[in-house]
């Protein structure tokens, strides 16, 4: 025997004993053991610490990371030496019955250990692990592999035709069925055929997923101010037995696995078989820029003042500072307002307007502050669908869309008048519930029964209505109450569920002048900084400001939940009628603590304040009077911001005035609030 090899099976002999490999590996014999069974292959999985190995041998370690396959035979041998000293396994004869995962818990953290199709060359045929990261664009359904199968000598004279475990098929990385299982074996004693003995095949669990370089998601925005030009392919990825339905589509993993390349007729696939997984994690910023904080420290006499300074300022690089304010005060609360939880506080915008280039151009650059924020293409699908896997196997494919893809961000899905009804209400079924189920027919697919697959949907939806598209394809309705809007082209009970409504009225009148004017100047160069603002307050800023705040803790103080509730009870009391009853819909209050938690976030506090709940109660109050008419809180259409924010003295004004409306709040909430005590400061 070689000397090396017998140093490294004492080395992982060692390492195993230090680790608490053995005492997993003879807990996992017992099982074994106690079923008294005999199988074909008997499959261990072996955590490797590569660091740890290299330290106790330099060669091993050397094998582990580059020789894997080789490295596996080597615990396979110290496996079996094991089992037959200790008998820890009675029914086991070969060592070829045997199969060792070795799986390493990480890689050195250099560059030829990564893997990036996007990168030249790829290497599939180097058979040692590599790290990739990637989300996940495709899954198919878990299917049944053959892990090893036992076979048996044709001729009935010769010694191996019965009995015993001589021939042993186990798969490896890469390999198909049928290589695994073949027809085309010779018996080494008598040069017979071989034959499946198929009582010992074992068999296991297979997922075939698709994953995609996250740099896709630069590609998706539909604008970025990057303009670096880069290659992205997708490739495939191969779960196996404990690792099936680990992963999620939609989400992004780092994985460490064996590239293949996979024959499939003429085609072949690069694809990787999986060892570990892992779920990456968004990173947020831990900082915001020096002139935020200045800007802060500056309008930290009112709990209104600095939303407001940055709503008026934002995205100067699309619209002039001061125009749609209340507009882009609301993007903010809904950028700040995105996470990856299960039953996260959603704010999903639907803005009525007849300035739709302009505001798409708006929600577009307001798309690139987030990592995830996806432009839905009108002519794909919104919501995952089912295709049938491109490998061969003839079962069922979960392909992702551009809803899963926004997760933990915002889908922008465009003018929702050029959608169908059929996918409308799709849209609202999915904003009540955030999941979509996706069904497989058994018979189109290989299965016996069908399936239901629900899906996790968490994004936030941006969209728009034209209101001259609006206004020509339909007969405007007589009877509109004071304030209310016609959006009659949008099913009711879709514009209902989403959060706010906003009517963002055309500033040709009033702001004409500066609107044109930016956009000639950037028609004529658009790259230029027209306003100073833009260099103090850079895309970058923005980037980290709300990667930042939407990562903050909030809490809802008693006095904003009280207000928030006195406000709720009140509008449910006046906003009804006979016929339909109340018109305010119990997702109302998730509606309310959503933006007023949005605020706070957006105003770097840890706590909502009444203020807060202020602001969100007049941007739920001016979207209901869009749907449904005005109440008797009467608010004006542009209450959130009634001045144009010029200096301070109109910050000052605009202070007064949103004071004034707190103080109608609860005069209303008094009046129409069952059983809600407020108390009024007259003065």
């Amino acid at each position: 025997m070689d000397p090396e090899i017998q140093k490294m099976r004492e080395v992982a002999l060692v390492y195993l004993d230090r680790s608490g490999g053995l005492q997993q590996f003879v807990h996992d014999c017992k099982r074994y053991n106690d079923s008294k069974q005999s199988y074909a292959v008997y499959r261990f999985i072996i955590s490797i610490n590569p660091s740890d190995i290299a330290e106790l041998d330099a060669t091993l370690g050397n094998y582990i990371l580059h020789s894997p396959l080789q490295a596996a035979e080597i615990f396979q041998s110290v496996c079996f030496i094991a089992i037959k000293t200790l008998s820890l396994i009675e029914q086991l004869q070969t060592e070829a019955q045997i199969s060792v995962l070795l799986k390493p818990t990480h890689l050195p953290p250099l560059p030829s250990y990564v893997l990036s199709l996007s990168a030249h060359p790829f290497n599939y045929t180097s058979q040692r692990f590599y790290m990739s990261e990637g989300i996940v664009i495709a899954m198919g359904t878990v299917t049944k592999y053959t892990q090893g199968a036992r076979f048996l000598c044709t001729e009935e004279t010769c010694p191996f035709s019965e009995g015993r475990f001589r021939y042993i098929r186990v798969h490896c990385p890469g390999a198909t069925e049928s290589a695994t299982v073949r027809t085309d074996f010779v018996c080494s004693l008598c040069s017979s055929p071989l034959r499946e003995d198929m009582k010992f095949r074992v068999l296991g669990d297979k997922q075939i997923v698709e994953m995609i370089d996250a740099n896709v998601l630069n590609a998706l925005k539909g604008y970025s101010s990057d303009k670096s030009h880069f290659r992205i392919q997708a490739f495939t990825v191969f779960l196996r037995d404990e690792l099936a339905n680990k992963m999620t589509i939609g989400n992004h993993y780092r994985i460490i696995g064996i590239p293949a390349c996979v024959q499939n007729g003429l085609q072949a696939t690069a694809c990787i078989e999986v060892s570990s997984v892992q779920l990456c994690k968004p990173n947020g910023s831990s900082f915001v820029s020096d002139n935020f904080k200045y800007l802060l420290s500056l309008t930290s006499s009112s709990h209104w003042r600095f939303t407001a300074v940055l709503a008026n300022i934002f995205a100067s690089q699309v619209v002039p500072p001061g125009t749609y304010n209340t507009l882009k005060l609301a993007i903010l609360l809904s950028l700040v307002q995105t996470c990856e939880k299960e039953n996260a506080d959603y704010l999903d915008l639907l803005i009525v307007t007849s300035e739709t280039l302009i505001i798409d151009r708006l929600l577009n650059y307001s798309l690139c502050l987030l990592p995830r924020g996806i432009r839905h293409p009108p002519s794909s699908e919104i919501f995952p669908s089912v295709s049938k896997d491109k490998h061969g196997t003839g079962s069922a494919s979960i392909q992702a869309c551009s809803a899963v893809l926004a997760k933990g961000g915002i889908c922008y899905i465009g003018d929702l008048s050029l959608y169908k009804k059929d996918k409308l209400e799709l849209l609202q079924t999915v904003l009540e519930s955030r999941t979509t189920t996706v069904f497989i027919p058994g018979k189109k697919y290989g299965e016996e029964a069908d399936q239901q697959v629900t899906v996790s949907v968490q994004a936030n939806f941006w969209s728009y209505v034209d209101v001259d598209s609006s206004s020509k394809k339909h007969i405007q309705k007589e009877n509109f109450l004071i304030g209310q809007m016609d959006v009659s082209l949008i099913p009711a009970n879709l514009v209902d569920v989403f959060g706010l409504l906003i009517f963002n009225e055309s500033p040709s009148s009033r702001l004409s002048s500066p609107l044109v004017h930016h956009i000639l100047k950037k028609a004529i160069n658009p790259e230029a900084m027209l306003y100073k603002v833009s260099q103090q307050f850079r895309t970058q800023d923005y980037e980290e400001f709300i990667l930042f705040a939407k990562n903050l803790h909030v809490e809802l103080s008693s006095a904003a939940e009280h207000l928030i509730q006195g406000y709720y009870l009140a509008s449910r009391r006046v906003r009804r009628d006979s016929i339909h009853g109340s018109t305010l819909s119990a997702s109302a209050i998730k509606i309310l603590i959503s933006l007023s938690k949005a605020h706070t976030k957006l105003s770097l506090r840890q706590t909502v304040l009444e203020e807060d709940a202020l602001i969100a109660i007049l941007l739920f109050e001016s979207s209901l009077t869009l749907k449904h008419g005005t109440s008797a809180l009467c608010i004006a259409p542009n209450s959130v911001f009634p001045f144009d924010l010029s200096d301070e003295n109109s910050l000052q004004q605009r202070d007064i005035y949103l004071m004034q409306c707190h103080h109608q709040l609860l005069k209303f909430i008094a009046a129409y609030g069952p059983g809600i005590h407020i108390n009024i400061n007259e003065e």
